[in-house]
Formats: structure tokens, C-alpha cells, sequence
């Protein structure tokens, strides 16, 4: 058992929280204890929860009636008695019995990864799809825990009373309510699902390709998503700091347009309730023209959360090697000089060999089809880069067409440059032969608006 403590201070006000990561040995865990750890404090923070102390533990053997050894429990019990602990977090799975007998023996609330990752999004949510999506989490994990008490949905803070304490006022949730709770939240997610359809199917009119963003939580997709947009969406240096999609027109390079749209981060175990509530959200990246996989550049577990966010993109049926993952290494502002110039280098080559390289370049898919690039939202520093291989990209299934307009057709020539990629223009005294990468179902589009009484 590991009683090392970290301590944590400095901290917002809030319930004193104690932090413990099981570390079962009968499961190989490929990411750094520390990191992990410094994770599961993180997202204690990101609740302001006052995390007095955090460990490692390590379990030889899973009790099947709480989890951690009857020693370890036995000397949490008096430290969270000395420290006036409120909240425990076990950042690990708990079944509902161990959750119960922690709670018996430490005499104070004790709520599980799952429990967390929950409290966190049912605070966030602020529109009335990601509301519903995450009460439908929530209320799919507590049916499988109806052995306790829990607190009403209607809560005084947000979130979903996962840190009630002991006392509070609490409704018994049987299942055949819950049932129909979920039942009708599903209803009004299909309706949800039909809506995000029709402005699909408007944006297919509009003939605007469409990039989705993907990775993990506080990797910086907000603040790339700003610098791209010109948007205005909430980023900090928090996990999950935003939970609902946005979507923004861009122009590039050129002057054709697209679609932009940013997805709720991803994080390592990710709970499954989560990931079906949110497969309506996520829909906008199974059907996008182009993803792009936001990552941290300098961040020691880059490739374990690489590794994280490809797990999720396989539930969506996304293989690692779909040609439309473009991978952009963020906040290379923070690398050193020497450092960003190897990465430039490194992602510029088709291929390489990622096993043998510095760690800021690790996990970089062997055969990069969708491309890679390094960027910082915060300084703009590789953003040109970025629309130009986003402008190569999506013309990359286009071929060129020659098209004769007279000068006066100011909106078939606007429409080409938003549509397409101007390759060649040749201005004669009347008309101007133009040549314009197209893909075929956008050049139909052109002749049948611009062209259809020319013979």
C-alpha cells in the first residue's frame, strides 16, 4: 500500500476531497502511475473540489466487498477521520456494494471515475441537447445501482448529487421510474437527432464540406477552434472545460468554405453511458468530410491519450487509419525551439519510425495518410499550415475542370473559389477560361446552376 501523499494546495473552496488510483496489479497499465493520478485530481478540480491529499494504490488482490485490502481501508478510515474528509474519490470502477462499504467504513461519500466524469458533465452542459444527453448517462448508470439511496435530480449546484453527503434529503429512484425517465429522454433525443438531420441536410445544400474536431480534454481544441473561427467559446486550462458542440463557417485558402464543427473532449475510460449519450453529438464526426485529431504536444501522455481517443473513434466505426484523420500537434508554443523545429521535420517525412523517437513525437501514425501538423492556438504560430493542408486535403478527391466565363459572371466565378480550388486563371478581353479543382458532385452542382442553358 502506497501512503505517499501529495499534497494539494491553494485550492478553490468546496467539499475536502481525498483522491486514491487502485493500481491492480492483475491489470497492465501502460500509462505512468503519477500521470494518472495527476489526472484524477484534475478532474476533482475541475468540480472545485478542495483535494486535500491524493495516492497511489496499490491493490495485489481486488476485494470483492471494497475493493482496496482490508489495511488500506483501515488507514484511510483514520486518515479521512483526522483530515475531516467529506468526499473520497476512487478513481476506478466501483461496483455499488464496494461503494456502499467504503461509505460505511470512511463515513463520508464515496463516488467512483464513472461517478465523477458524470458530475462534471451535468455541470457543464448548458445546452438543452447536451442537458439531455448527459442526464440519460447519468440516469442509465444509476439503474444499475438502485442497492443505494441517491439524491434528486433536482439539485441546488448542478451536476447529478453524486456528492451529496450523508443527511442530505434523498428520493428513493425505483426502476420503473427511471425507465420512464429514460424512455422519454430518448424520445426527445430522436427529435433532437431529426433537427441535427435537417440542418445536415441544409448544410449538404449549402455545399459546404464539413471538419469535425476530435481528442482529448484539454488538449486545446476550444482555444484552435477560436483561432480558426474567430469564435468566442469558453477555453481554459480545465478538463472538460466545454461540453457542447459549436459549429462556424471557415474560409480557406483560395476562398473555399466549410463547416467547423467541435466535439466534447475524449478522455481514457471513458464511461460507455457516456459514449452512447453522446453518439447523436457524435454523428457530426462519423459523417465529416475531414477530423481533425487535436492533440498536446507536450504533454508526457500524449500517446496514451492519443491511444484514448482512437479507442472512442473505433465505437464510432472510425478505424486509426481513416484517410480523413488529419493530426494537428497543438501548443508547440510551449516546446523548446530545438524541440518544434525536429517536430516540423519529423511530420513532414511520409514515414517514420515513431517507436525510436523523442516522446513530443510519439504515436505519430505510421502511415499518415490524412497528413500531420504542428500549431499553436495561442500564438498562430503553424495556423497558415493548417488551412493549407485543409484546403489539399479536401481537394485531394477533386479533379481539374476547365470553364469558360465571360467577365461579367461575378457570382459563377465567387461560387468556384468557395466550392473548389483555383488552380489557373487566364482573363481575356470578354470572357476568362478558368481552371478549377472540383469534385463531381459540385461540379453537377455548377453546371446545373451556372451552365445549364449553354450548350
Amino acid at each position: 500500500m502506497s501512503s505517499a501523499f501529495t499534497d494539494i494546495d491553494g485550492l478553490r473552496h468546496g467539499d475536502r476531497t481525498l483522491v486514491l488510483k487502485p493500481m491492480l496489479k492483475t491489470v497492465l497499465e501502460p500509462r505512468d502511475a503519477d500521470a494518472i493520478l495527476a489526472e484524477a485530481v484534475g478532474l476533482a478540480q475541475a468540480i472545485d473540489l478542495k483535494v486535500v491529499a491524493a495516492a497511489v494504490v496499490n491493490v495485489s488482490k481486488p476485494a470483492p466487498a471494497t475493493l482496496l485490502g482490508s489495511g488500506q481501508v483501515e488507514h484511510y478510515e483514520s486518515f479521512i477521520a483526522d483530515n475531516k474528509i467529506t468526499l473520497a474519490v476512487i478513481d476506478h470502477a466501483l461496483v455499488p456494494v464496494q461503494q456502499r462499504n467504503l461509505e460505511k467504513n470512511w463515513k463520508c461519500k464515496v463516488i467512483d471515475r464513472t461517478g465523477l466524469i458524470l458530475e462534471i458533465f451535468g455541470e457543464r452542459a448548458r445546452t438543452k441537447e447536451g442537458q439531455l444527453q448527459v442526464e440519460l448517462a447519468a440516469l442509465s448508470y444509476q439503474k444499475s445501482r438502485l442497492v443505494r439511496s441517491w439524491t434528486h435530480l433536482e439539485r441546488q449546484r448542478g451536476g447529478f448529487g453524486f456528492l451529496g453527503g450523508p443527511g442530505e434529503s434523498q428520493l428513493e429512484m425505483d426502476r420503473r421510474m427511471i425507465n420512464g425517465r429514460i424512455s422519454k429522454i430518448k424520445d426527445e433525443l430522436k427529435n433532437v437527432r431529426r433537427t441535427r438531420g435537417l440542418q445536415r441536410e441544409a448544410r449538404q445544400r449549402a455545399e459546404h464540406p464539413t471538419i469535425a474536431m476530435v481528442g482529448y480534454t484539454n488538449a486545446g481544441k476550444s482555444s484552435l477552434f477560436n483561432r480558426l473561427t474567430g469564435a468566442d467559446v469558453l477555453a481554459k486550462n480545465m478538463l472538460f472545460a466545454t461540453l457542447d458542440p459549436a459549429m462556424r463557417g471557415i474560409k480557406l485558402p483560395g476562398g473555399r468554405e466549410a463547416i467547423l464543427s467541435d466535439t466534447v473532449g475524449f478522455i481514457s475510460d471513458l464511461p460507455t453511458h457516456l459514449v452512447e449519450a453522446f453518439r447523436a453529438t457524435l454523428e457530426e464526426v462519423q459523417r465529416a468530410d475531414l477530423i481533425l485529431h487535436v492533440r498536446d504536444s507536450v504533454h508526457p501522455e500524449t500517446r496514451s491519450q492519443r491511444d484514448a481517443v482512437l479507442e472512442v473513434l473505433a465505437d464510432l466505426d472510425i478505424e486509426p487509419d481513416d484517410e480523413r484523420i488529419i493530426e494537428v500537434f497543438n501548443k508547440i508554443d510551449l516546446l523548446p525551439e530545438e524541440d518544434r523545429q525536429n517536430l516540423r521535420e519529423f511530420i513532414s517525412r511520409s514515414a517514420w519510425d515513431s517507436e525510436h523517437a523523442p516522446r513530443y513525437l510519439q504515436g505519430i501514425r505510421q502511415s499518415a495518410l490524412g497528413g500531420s501538423v504542428a500549431v499553436s492556438a495561442l500564438s498562430g504560430e503553424g495556423i497558415n499550415d493548417l488551412l493549407e493542408l485543409l484546403s489539399e486535403r479536401l481537394a485531394a478527391h477533386q479533379q481539374a475542370y476547365d470553364i469558360e466565363l465571360q467577365l461579367s459572371d461575378g457570382a459563377a466565378l465567387a461560387w468556384l473559389y468557395a466550392h473548389g480550388k483555383i488552380v489557373n486563371r487566364k482573363d481575356g478581353k470578354k470572357a476568362m477560361l478558368v481552371q478549377v479543382l472540383l469534385d463531381d458532385i459540385n461540379y453537377e452542382r455548377f453546371q446545373k446552376r451556372f451552365q445549364k442553358n449553354k450548350r
